[in-house]
């Protein structure tokens, strides 16, 4: 019984701390965009979008590489992806994907460009009715398939 519990023990150990690989990407991520950032405000400093791109960059993987830690601190059973010795099976089950036969995403993407239309001609009266469709059409995607509790 010693020997069994210690196997069982072992993969969870091996996998403990995960996403700590996707963390240390996105703070290696942004040391290399800072370092670029002043590296390109040194060689162009007459460019400023440059200069603003790269630190806005630089910004946006350091707030998904502290998402990550804080996540990874969270998460209380490993993922598959984290184990060596996980099966393909292991990772199986509902993803949480909308059906490939809504027609939603469709109606956001229609809603959104016509959003992006009117912005661009700077209509708007046209803005108005595209965010209300925006509005509609996101509704629409999340509560697809909600049913409310049912009352005994």
């Amino acid at each position: 019984m010693a020997a069994h519990s210690q196997a069982t023990e072992q993969p969870a150990a091996a996998a403990k701390g995960g996403m700590h690989v996707e963390t240390w990407i996105f703070v290696a991520l942004t040391v290399f965009f800072v370092i670029a950032a002043v590296v390109y405000a040194i060689l162009a400093p007459t460019e400023p979008v440059g200069i603003v791109a790269l630190s806005l960059t630089a910004g946006l993987t350091l707030i998904i590489g502290t998402f990550f830690w804080f996540i990874s601190r969270r998460l209380d059973e490993p993922r598959p992806e984290d184990n060596d010795e996980a099966e393909v099976s292991d990772g199986a089950g509902d993803v949480g994907f909308f059906s490939p036969g809504s027609y939603w995403p469709f109606t956001l993407a229609l809603s959104a460009s016509l959003v992006a239309v009117a912005t661009a001609f700077l209509l708007w009266w046209l803005m108005v009715i595209g965010v209300g469709f925006l509005f509609w059409a996101i509704s629409g995607l999340i509560f697809e398939y909600h049913r409310r509790p049912a009352h005994h």
